[in-house]
């Protein structure tokens, strides 16, 4: 396994930047802030989800030894052929990496090298007025660590060398919790509302009684009582309404939905003339 370093001042950009140099680079995964990233798949504990800056930076050095030890793992389980990992100083990199068993760094890449003085103070910027981080990995992947906190997908395409076509580049725009900017609630007012906008375009749901939901970090749970119209296929119209719920509500919240619950309480006698 080949190790490479990417270090470089908090703010800097070196989040937004990593997804692009793994690109140039073949390199398969990345180490940023406390997780393990590849192929879109994330594995450990973001350091962006902690409540203080020392707590960050606990994590992302990986020294709760449960935490370093579920991702130690699954970097051998996936075995991949290379590595990024990010951080604030070369010696900050290996750190990370002797902490999790990975051979020595290979290459050290500094943030100036691959990113320019305008970027990295927009970058800065970024950190500082809106107190938004980046996770070089996709929304739906990340907000299930992320539920009730501001998400942003972007998406990129960038030509690299011996490339026949441009490689795409997702990433999440998160506020920490040690930011003090970035949890947000939605109402559930916001929900029942999608709820009863998708009865009414739904054939066999005749009305809305009841929505419910309750969040927590993990994501939201929803529960909806419904009438259903008579003669119609009731049990395909709930299955419907739930799919749509859970897709609609993800879709304009970003929020991680763990589950819809649709119940028939009552029906009602229409002209299906």
């Amino acid at each position: 396994m080949k190790v490479y370093g990417l270090s470089g001042k908090s703010g800097t950009g070196k989040s937004y930047r990593a997804a692009e140099l793994c690109g140039r680079l073949a390199i398969k995964a990345i180490i940023d802030d406390g997780l393990f990233i590849c192929q879109n798949e994330l594995c450990g504990i973001s350091a962006k989800k902690q409540l203080t800056k020392i707590g960050a930076v606990k994590t992302a050095l990986f020294t709760d030894d449960a935490h370093r030890d579920m991702v130690a793992a699954r970097i051998r389980e996936t075995d991949p052929e290379s590595v990024l990992v990010l951080g604030t100083s070369d010696r900050m990199v290996d750190k990370i990496a002797e902490r999790l068993g990975l051979p020595p760094v290979c290459e050290y890449i500094h943030i100036d090298e691959i990113s320019t003085a305008d970027d990295m103070k927009r970058a800065r910027k970024m950190r500082s007025e809106a107190g938004t981080h980046v996770i070089p990995a996709p929304t739906f992947q990340v907000k299930k660590q992320f539920s009730g906190y501001f998400l942003d997908p972007k998406r990129g395409f960038r030509s690299v060398a011996n490339s026949r076509a441009p490689i795409s580049q997702d990433k999440t725009l998160v506020r920490p919790t040690y930011s003090y900017l970035g949890s947000f609630n939605i109402s559930e007012k916001v929900i029942s509302d999608i709820a009863e906008h998708l009865a009414g375009i739904i054939p066999g749901i005749a009305d809305i009684l009841w929505v419910a939901s309750s969040l927590s970090d993990e994501g939201t749970y929803i529960r909806v009582i419904v009438q259903a119209e008579y003669g119609r296929n009731a049990r395909r119209a709930a299955l419907q309404l739930q799919s749509q719920i859970a897709e609609s509500v993800a879709y304009m919240t970003a929020f991680n939905v763990l589950g819809v619950e649709v119940e028939i309480r009552e029906f009602r006698f229409v002209n299906l003339e």
